[in-house]
Parts: structure tokens; sequence; C-alpha cells
């Protein structure tokens, strides 16, 4: 409902045939290139503004390029890219003798990278697309670098960098893991360089080198600084290619192994579509570990980091990644299904008149699972009411038919309208614009009497329900709203990929906040600010979530009271508004596997997220009413979710 920019996305292919062969068995020798744009367009839910390619050729000659990059900004950065990159290719490519395609067109080599980015930092344009490049006359010192990532200690990464001698010429993430690994892969080409120079000449000692370098040592000695969640990709100009997942399995990645290709992408079935394989031959790269392959396209699997922790992303189930993955799909199901007796309590139990529907697109699945509980709880009531009947004597034709007749009233309520522009830009009327992004299907409720459910798959900020759909759905003139989100209460900012790094961001967090000043509990506020700052001394080891304490007072039904209740202020809403959200111990039975909650629970696997989750509240104390020595009061004007 409410769309989050979020993690990114990566695909990697490595052939390990010549390209004759793909010629001579697919018909074209672009197959690894359509089927990179097949990755990356499978995956374009994971980034839209912008994505980019590298290529790196094993048998350019002197002279020639080796490695190609093409990036572009833009929801449209994908086709546009291809498009580009299909112009550069002869037309008469699949005519032309092997050895040339081999030597001299260009994009089309042995190691392949895409990239889909959002930004998770604020920061945008073409600097900061993937993959980055480090270029360098040795082959086997220059550089490609995508991934999946955010980092959280980019300050302390690039303090060591400029104390080393270096002067970078930026400070985000990328630059610094671009510069900490371009100087790795310089001194790894030394220490070789060191061990041959006596007993080779060039251009032999240089081929050994590209022979013999280490990436699985390389980064064993770097990645322990990296404080985050990532998967990072990395290609050499001489044909060395490397992935590594960080130790707590945040970010995702999956590949795919045969005798003709290695492929690594973001999420299983885009890899599953794209080469037409079954579920079981997709693996799951695991945390700490590295997928690295040599230039001669041998891999090895291998632990780099000690696995730590499973913290892998529960958000990433409910709602980024493709729901088209099996195990997704029957957790999104799950999760629907773990709804539908909070929802029934809240009714009463009163099937007769309660309809329910989905808010499209992404709670569909939810919704079928929340739909087929709801299912088999009215058939249970139905078999008490036919036993009961029958104890009684009271079993006749017309009331067994009466009972069985009684259904789940399911109807698309909510409809997902045309993207609409609003081009208006004054408030009032801005929002006015805005409400008619989603509709309703008139009449497929009784006004006055029923009670509509909608399911969401996360309600975050609120914007959307507040400008919008609760608007929309009150023309219907239902007597209740209940509106349930099939994941819990985000309450903390994300550091590890997802575009939610601010307190103000969440309506939770402005909930709680409200309870607080209404209850006259201003203290606990101060304190927390105070515990914050506190925490900017103690050591990384033992830093605590200090922000946990603004809503220890409260329950979480409370919590989805208020924010019910800061929906509807001031709005000409007649139904009664419910939020149900789903239960951190629910969420975690419907998805076993992925245990990471710190945006609901606030248990953040690293320092460096507990670190940044107090300096957001103390960013978000200041910005609100500035030096708490001021003693201004806190909210002097009435609350609400914008303040």
């Amino acid at each position: 409902m409410e769309p989050l920019k979020h993690e990114c996305g990566v695909a990697l292919i490595r052939l390990r045939r010549p390209l004759e062969y793909y010629h001579r068995k697919y018909g074209t020798y672009s197959w690894a290139l359509d089927k990179l744009y097949l990755l990356m367009e499978k995956q374009h839910n994971r980034g839209q503004e912008a994505a980019g390619i590298g290529v790196v050729k094993l048998h350019s000659p002197a002279g020639y390029e080796n490695i190609y990059r093409e990036r572009e900004l833009g929801k449209d950065a994908i086709p546009e890219i291809f498009a580009r990159v299909g112009a550069a290719i002869p037309a008469d490519l699949n005519t032309l003798p092997g050895g040339k395609v081999k030597a001299f067109t260009p994009f089309l080599g042995e190691l392949y990278m895409g990239h889909l980015r959002y930004s998770t930092t604020g920061r945008s344009g073409m600097a900061f697309a993937h993959p980055v490049l480090r270029r360098n006359n040795w082959r086997s010192r220059s550089l490609l670098l995508c991934g999946n990532f955010n980092l959280t200690n980019v300050d302390e990464m690039f303090d060591r960098i400029v104390a080393s001698g270096q002067h970078p010429r930026m400070s985000s993430d990328t630059n610094m893991l671009l510069e900490q690994l371009g100087f790795a892969l310089d001194k790894e080409n030394k220490r070789l360089y060191r061990q041959y120079r006596d007993e080779l000449q060039d251009p032999v000692l240089a081929r050994t080198i590209e022979d013999r370098l280490d990436l699985g040592a390389m980064l064993a000695k770097e990645a322990p600084e990296w404080d985050g969640g990532f998967v990072m990709c990395g290609a050499t100009g001489s044909g060395s290619m490397f992935a590594l997942r960080d130790p707590h399995g945040i970010r995702p990645a999956f590949y795919y192994i045969d005798d003709e290709v290695i492929v690594l992408a973001s999420e299983r079935p885009v890899i599953q579509t794209a080469f037409n394989v079954p579920l079981e031959e997709v693996h799951e790269l695991g945390a700490g570990k590295a997928l690295l392959i040599d230039n001669t396209g041998d891999y090895e699997i291998k632990q780099i980091l000690p696995e730590e922790r499973n913290e892998a992303c529960s958000f990433e189930r409910i709602y980024f990644s493709r729901g088209s993955d099996a195990d997704i799909y029957r957790e999104r199901k799950a999760l629907g299904a773990a709804l539908a007796e909070p929802v029934l309590r809240a009714v009463d139990y009163d099937f007769d008149h309660t309809v329910f529907s989905f808010i499209p697109n992404t709670a569909e699945v939810a919704f079928l699972g929340l739909e087929q509980q709801l299912m088999a709880r009215l058939d249970e009531i139905k078999l008490d009411e036919i036993s009961a009947a029958i104890a009684a004597g009271d079993a006749g034709r017309d009331r067994l038919e009466k009972i069985l007749r009684r259904h789940l009233r399911v109807e698309k309520s909510v409809i997902k309208d045309v993207k609409m522009r609003t081009f208006i830009a004054e408030g009032d009327s801005r929002d006015d614009m805005a409400a008619h992004v989603y509709d309703v299907t008139y009449n497929s409720i009784t006004g006055g009497r029923d009670s509509l459910v909608v399911i969401d798959d996360s309600i975050v900020r609120g914007t959307t329900l507040r400008q919008s759909i609760l608007r929309m759905i009150d023309r219907l003139n239902p007597r209740r709203i209940i509106v349930l989100s099939s994941s819990p209460q985000v309450r903390y900012p994300d550091y590890y990929g997802i575009d939610m790094s601010s307190m103000d961001q969440f309506i939770a967090f402005h909930a709680a906040i409200k309870l607080l000043v209404d209850a006259g509990r201003r203290d606990i506020i101060d304190q927390t600010y105070l515990a914050c700052h506190a925490q900017r001394h103690v050591p990384a080891g033992e830093r605590v979530n200090c922000v946990k304490r603004i809503y220890e007072p409260f329950t979480d039904e409370e919590i989805s009271d208020a924010i019910a209740a800061m929906l509807t202020e001031g709005s000409t809403i007649k139904a009664e508004v419910k939020i149900i959200y789903q239960t951190l111990d629910d969420m975690h039975k419907a998805i076993p596997g992925h245990p990471g909650d710190w945006y609901f629970s606030g248990d953040y696997p690293t320092p460096g997220g507990i670190r940044h989750v107090n300096e957001a509240f103390i960013a978000f104390f200041d910005k609100t009413f500035g030096s708490p020595m001021r003693r201004k009061p806190f909210y002097s004007e009435p609350f609400t979710a914008e303040s």
C-alpha cells in the first residue's frame, strides 16, 4: 500500500564454456546477455532508481577494451541499457566467425554482472549507480563491484582509509568498499609478484598472478570490518569473481551451477524462471559464505566470515521479494491465516454482516491465507450448529439448509486505480487528488449494516490509508472499517538496506509519543533522549537500544488504537475504524527461517544498528523542539501524524 524503497538486486553470470558453444547450442552468441536481461527484469521490484551492467571479456587483445559497463538512472533504466548494448553489437553477429566475436564484439564476454538500485542513504545520481569500476592496465588489478548492502560503519572505514595515506574522493559506503577492496587487490597482486618475480618473466609473470589470485583470502582479511547487511559482488578484469553474504544472512542470495554456467541472484524464482531449473537445484548462499570463481570458471563455496545468529530479513518475505517463490508464497498465506482469529474477535464472529477484502496488489496472497482460514473456521462453526440442532431435535431440512448456506462474504471492494499524477501541489487539493489513487466497488457491501475488513501487507507511515483508502472505503457507508496488517508494527528504522532510516517515518512511533504526551509522561521522552546521548560513550559491543522505552508503557493494542485515532483525526470519516497488526509471535511462526525483526522489535543484529537507532531518536528529538535545556513544551500544538 505504501511502496517502500528497499534493498537492491544483484545478478551474476559466469560462462563455463567458450562463446562458440552457446552459439552452437542456443543459436546465439548473446545467450548470457539475454539471461542477464531476464534476471534483471524479473527483479525489477528490487530497484527502480538506477540499474547497471558490467561485462568482462577474457580474450580481448591488447589495445581493445576488456571491461564494458553501462548504467542508467530511472525506472526505465533496464530497457534503456539493453537497447544501447544491443545497438553496440553488430546486427550480423551470429554470422561472424567465433574468434572475431570472442575478441572484438562489445558486451559479449565470459563474466556478467547486473545491478538494480534503490537509494537507502538519500544519495542519488550516476556516481552512486552500480557497478562501480576501478580500472588498471593490469587486468588482475581492475575491479567491478556491485552489491545489495548498507554498511553502518562507513565513518570508521573512511577514517581508516585516510589513515593509510589514501585520499578518497567520496565518503559513500560504495566508494569506501571500492577503495578498500581495490587497495586489497593491489596488495594481493604485489604478494604474488614478490613470490614469483625471481623465477618468472613478463608476460608469464602477469598471467601467473591472474591465475593465482586468492580472492577468498583477500575477503577474509577485509570483510570483518563491515558492519551491516550485505551481498557483495565483484569481478576482476582477469576473470576472477566473487559474491559474499553477511555473517547474519540479513540480505538474500541464491545460486545455480551446472557445467555451462554459474548464476547468482537476489531471489530464487528469477533463476528458476530465467534458466528453467527446478527449485531444488537453486541453493541459498549461506551466511558468511562466498561463492568464489577463478579465471578458468572453477568455483568453490567457502566460509569467509564466521556464521553468526540467523537474522535473515523477515520484511524480505512479507513484502519485498517476489511472491512466486514457493516458500514465500506459503509464508505469506500463513501470515494472513494468523489474522483470522483476531479479526473474528473484532467482529464478534458475525460472518453474516462482515465483508472481507484486500488492498491490491501485494496483499493478495496474504488475503488467500486469511480467506482459507476463515472458511475453515466457519465450517467448524456450522458443524457445531448442526450438532446442536441434532441434539435439540431441530435438524429438519430447512434448519440444516439455513446453516449450510452460510458463507464467507468476499468482495473486491478496494481497487487500485491507474497511477495518477497530482499536478496540483497545494496541500488540501493535492490530498484530494491523492485520494483517488484507489477506488471502491460500489454496492459491494450493505451500507449502514456491514463491517468491511481489508488486509494490507504493511502499515508503515499510514499516509495512503489516511489520504486515500479510508476516505474511499467510507463512501460505501460501512458500519465499521477494520484494516489488517500482515506485518507487525514497524517501530524502528532499518540500517541494512531498506529505506527506513528516521524515526518520524513510522506512525507507530508517533502514536507511542502521542500516548506519552497525552498521559503526561513527557519524562519518559526526556529520559530516553538523555539515555541515547549517554550511549555515545559506551563501547560498541555494550550498546543498548534506548528507544525501546518509548513503547514499554503500552500494549500493542493500545498503540494500534492510537494509530486508528490519528488516521481519522479531523477527517469526515463516519465509520468506526480499527487497526489490527500481526503479532511478532505469529509472524515468527509463519516465517520460521527468517527471524530478523529489528524494525519490529528493536533487536538489531549488529552494534552499528543500535548506534544508529539511538542517533535517530536524538535527531528526532532535536528537530522537534531543539535542546532539552529550553524546556519547550513537547508538541505544543495538537499532535498529528504529520507533526
